[in-house]
């Protein structure tokens, strides 16, 4: 494998102003594996993108998205909103996705979620995130769908190593909640032994992708190669992974730091096509994702969104504009630049003069400023309503 950390694999990506990196991975069954990280363009002298807030201060923080099922990373909006808290972004296709993708293999294909850390580290290498941090900045995760689940699951079990995460519509329970996956897992479990690669029915009736393309009813440019109407039909291997990946999170995953839940606020059965479904989450059963946001963590914020589609960021303006918002508020708490190094205390007598004469209204700015930060702090909890027995958080 190339030495982490070196800028010498980077190559043009399909995305204008960005650029991509090969990582290899370990082969599988199906031969050659790659995952493929990307990344802002540098502009030529160095400095920031084209897209970039040159104003920005650099907060010290890195950015890895993972996006979901059947998809890939082209949101290159999302990219310029984290450059714009001061972050650097960088997305990752996963395995058998998106750039990933080779024409031998079986799209998506993987029999444990768990395969998918193996990605995730070779990007955080990168970075300078392993399990020994190199880079001297915080890592924030942000998972999409079924990238959301598999962040979450990451998260879990490498504590300490994420400094917050964000999770756009996570697929944390199935469409037809547990009752659903403990009648069907017997015996997709049985499948999955004996045809682990075998085609189960596609529900997929394109409505999602409708709800999105430009060639459509949205707003986006998708590659149909990339990311088909119809989706990919599912294996019973990686649907069994799926569940188990589920049940875990039933359980309670414990996650050790900061978590940000967007979701939609309502959905729409993806059973006929309706103008509901361009703003309403036409993929998830919401409010079977609301019930699982709990056991995530201990601090965890949800934010339902009136009018989202599946991926929030794909929503109109004024409705991702609330997403901008909340999740700017989210992090300017929980995720806060660090402050700038304290000037050295000056000596002789210029010291003892600022200590005696000027300490007491130095000490009235500290307060000032500690004052702004907790308000700050608590902004975005109090943004979600929630009761003990309410499963629908609401935002207020």
């Amino acid at each position: 494998m190339e030495e982490a950390g070196t800028d010498i694999a980077w190559r043009p990506d399909v995305l204008p102003g960005f650029e991509q990196r090969t990582l290899p991975l370990e082969p599988d069954f199906e031969g050659e594996v790659v995952a493929t990280l990307v990344r802002r363009a540098p502009a030529p002298d160095g400095g920031a993108g084209s897209d970039r807030q040159d104003a920005v201060p650099d907060a010290g923080v890195d950015v890895l998205y993972v996006h979901g099922w059947t998809d890939y990373f082209f949101q290159t909006h999302l990219a310029a909103f984290w450059e714009r808290q001061g972050a650097r972004f960088y997305a990752l296709d996963l395995r058998k996705y998106g750039r990933s993708l080779r024409e031998h293999q079986t799209p998506g294909f993987v029999t444990a979620l768990a395969t998918y850390d193996e990605d995730v580290e070779a990007a955080l290498a990168v970075l300078g995130h392993g399990p020994e941090p190199s880079s001297g900045r915080r890592l924030v995760l942000m998972g999409h769908s079924t990238g959301g689940l598999v962040l979450s699951l990451w998260a879990a079990h490498k504590p300490g190593r994420a400094a917050a995460l964000v999770l756009n519509s996570p697929w944390l329970e199935f469409q037809t909640r547990s009752v659903g996956r403990w009648v069907l897992e017997p015996g997709l479990r049985a499948q999955a032994a004996l045809a682990p690669r075998s085609h189960l029915m596609n529900v997929d009736l394109g409505f999602y992708v409708r709800s999105v393309s430009k060639r459509f009813d949205g707003a986006w440019d998708l590659d149909p190669g990339w990311r088909p109407d119809l989706g990919w039909r599912a294996t019973p291997a990686w649907l069994s992974a799926i569940f188990q990946g589920q049940e875990r999170v039933a359980r309670g995953l414990g996650i050790d730091a900061p978590v940000l839940v967007l979701l939609s606020a309502r959905s729409t059965a993806p059973v006929r096509w309706s103008p509901e479904m361009l703003r309403t989450d036409s993929v998830l059963e919401v409010g079977g994702v609301a019930r699982r946001v709990p056991a995530l963590g201990s601090l965890v914020t949800l934010v339902r969104i009136d009018g989202a589609l599946h991926d929030v960021t794909l929503s109109a303006p004024e409705v991702r504009e609330v997403v901008w918002r909340e999740t700017s508020r989210w992090f300017a708490a929980y995720v806060a630049p660090r402050p700038a190094p304290a000037e050295p205390a000056p000596s002789g007598l210029a010291g003892w003069w600022r200590r005696t004469f000027r300490g007491g209204r130095r000490s009235g700015r500290a307060i000032s400023r500690h004052s702004d930060r907790t308000s700050s702090t608590s902004s975005p909890a109090s943004s979600v309503k929630r009761t003990p027995d309410s499963s629908k958080p609401s935002l207020r």
